[in-house]
């Protein structure tokens, strides 16, 4: 069932309705023009040629006038169309990147980002090419048969009848060919997003690839996909192929006909000699609307599945929104509070339960826990990347879902264990939350950062750190992100364990600057290194969910063999369990 038929694409259509307009005008003007011309050459050969009658050369530089009106007319058509037709993309487009914008990070975790980028150009193109050409041929097409057959009628009856006869099996067979092409077409389209999954993949872990000696095996995903692409693409030529030899057989079937007719009816006197020539060029103009409908078909169809792919984003309601009485936060104290918080992501099950805990403003609470204790899940929350299921999370006493989305992200700075680095400069990373940022600014969250080493770079903040900024070390990356978390010192700031790929001695260099920012700051921390604790003021530890314990280090190094247990995983050495009592 199509859910997406190409009437979807009409609103992005009407704001370019007076080129179309221009267009259409332009596209029967040069119809008018080019089947005028049968009608003079009937003139010639009835007039001048047969009765050697003065005139030749009037009617002549009017057969030439009609032509290069035509060929003005239909260069004007192509670059209005061309105009408009690229204008409709770009438009789809940048509504396409603000919808994806929208929608919660679930929606993205939940999507191949091949599939995503394939319904983003591949997919667009082909709705650009089907709206400025394909839906605009099918429409001149028929006003072409119409004008056409009307002009036929006039010169003789029978035949035009014999004519617009042949339509019939021509429709019989396009509704057949176009139901089963669709089908063909989507899953070749599909394919084509799996493929660039795949490409995507390859180039983003190409290290991992190589470390690995798995380049073989990459070859092979990529292989198969694309055997499964060219088979499927083969079925798509096949049916195209079968249709468009049907197409055209058609016309010269009819043309056989028209010819023996035609013939008769001059051998009987009921037509002249100029009438045969005007008919038989007019019914040729016939002849290339009947073979392009199958082109014309095939892109009808391939741009309705690209509709329908496209669409199936833009039909994805955002769910993390602005509710109607949200409220903007200008000042914000930092008091946060977690109040029956449960929540699970859609494909699976519960990942926190019933979870209760007070943040006072400037209060930095470290998240303990074993793995999949809901530790960033729990950090995640706070900028509204995802909602709660159940419960609600409060800052200065207001629902997060009852402020606006800009002005709690605003208030809240974020540095992940995976940091994500643009193909831009550095200084285009550092200020992605603060463009206003100065550079006295800047300066001062690289040191906390203990981030200075940009200065060094070729061009300093200025260089481009290239995609994921794998140009950079781990901990380099890292601690830019943490620098562009802390720039602008928000209220509330949210750390994934960002310093897990920086040495010990650097770490403790930056957590000793983070103590004077996280001294008026409202924070929380998954820690994962037992000498990150030193920053908290106080733990809470997460088990299957639920805050099981709050308080001290020391006092839950004491109360809580869970506790002494998760930290010494992740201590060094024979010594970890006495370097845990040394901390803090």
């Amino acid at each position: 069932m199509r859910s997406s038929p190409i009437w979807r694409v009409l609103p992005y259509i009407r704001p370019y309705r007076r080129q179309m307009l221009y267009m259409g005008f332009s596209a029967m003007g040069a119809l008018i023009a080019v089947s005028t011309v049968p009608l003079v050459i009937e003139a010639i050969i009835d007039g001048p040629v047969q009765h050697h009658r003065g005139g030749l050369l009037a009617l002549v530089g009017l057969a030439l006038l009609f032509g290069l009106g035509e060929g003005l007319l239909l260069f004007i058509r192509r670059w209005v169309l061309a105009s408009a037709a690229t204008g409709i993309e770009t438009d789809i487009r940048n509504d396409l990147y603000a919808h994806l914008q929208r929608l919660p990070v679930s929606f993205h975790d939940g999507w191949q980002s091949g599939q995503l980028l394939s319904r983003a150009t591949t997919d667009l193109a082909v709705i650009r090419r089907y709206v400025g050409y394909g839906m605009i041929y099918l429409v001149v097409n028929l006003l072409t048969f119409i004008y056409v057959f009307l002009l036929l009628l006039h010169l003789d009856v029978v035949l035009a009848l014999v004519t617009a006869a042949a339509a019939v099996p021509v429709v019989v067979v396009a509704s057949r060919f176009t139901a089963t092409y669709h089908r063909a077409s989507r899953l070749v389209q599909d394919n084509q997003g799996d493929l660039t999954t795949i490409i995507e993949e390859a180039a983003q872990g190409i290290r991992v690839i190589k470390a690995f000696g798995r380049h073989g095996l990459e070859a092979g995903r990529f292989g198969g996909q694309a055997r499964t692409l060219r088979s499927n693409s083969m079925v798509t030529v096949g049916l195209r192929a079968r249709f468009f030899a049907f197409l055209g057989f058609v016309p010269n079937a009819i043309l056989a006909v028209v010819l023996f007719g035609s013939g008769v009816a001059v051998g009987h006197g009921a037509m002249t000699e100029g009438g045969l020539v005007a008919f038989i060029s007019l019914f040729q103009m016939l002849v290339w609307p009947v073979e392009s409908l199958g082109e014309i078909l095939a892109m009808t169809q391939e741009a309705s599945a690209a509709i329908e792919r496209v669409w199936e984003v833009f039909d994805t309601p955002p769910t993390i929104l602005d509710r109607p009485a949200a409220v903007t936060l200008d000042e914000v104290v930092g008091h946060l509070r977690f109040e029956g918080v449960s929540f699970r992501y859609p494909t699976g099950g519960p990942v926190l339960v019933g979870l209760d805990l007070d943040v006072a403003p400037g209060e930095t609470v470290a998240l303990v826990g074993a793995t999949a204790s809901g530790k960033s899940t729990l950090a995640a929350l706070v900028p509204r990347l995802y909602d709660v299921t159940a419960g609600r999370i409060t800052i200065d006493g207001h629902d997060l879902r009852d402020v606006h989305l800009d002005s709690l992200r605003r208030h809240v700075g974020m540095a992940f264990e995976e940091p994500t680095l643009f193909s831009a400069s550095a200084r285009e990373n550092l200020i992605l939350g603060q463009p206003d940022a100065t550079d006295d600014e800047i300066a001062a969250a690289l040191a906390v950062a203990q981030a200075g080493f940009v200065y060094d770079l070729p061009w300093g903040l200025d260089t481009r750190i290239g995609e994921q900024g794998l140009s950079l070390s781990g901990g380099q990356r890292q601690r830019l992100a943490l620098a562009r978390a802390v720039l602008g010192r928000p209220r509330v700031l949210v750390l994934d364990d960002p310093l897990s790929a920086v040495d010990v001695h650097t770490e403790a260099k930056v957590e000793e600057a983070l103590t004077g920012i996280l001294a008026g700051t409202t924070a929380l921390i998954v820690i994962h290194r037992p000498s990150t604790v030193a920053l908290a003021d106080r733990v809470a530890f997460l088990a299957e969910g639920r805050i099981v314990a709050t308080g001290t280090h020391h006092e839950l190094l004491e109360t809580l063999p869970e506790y002494r247990a998760v930290l010494a995983q992740e201590a060094e050495g024979p010594t970890g369990l006495a370097a845990l009592g040394a901390t803090g």
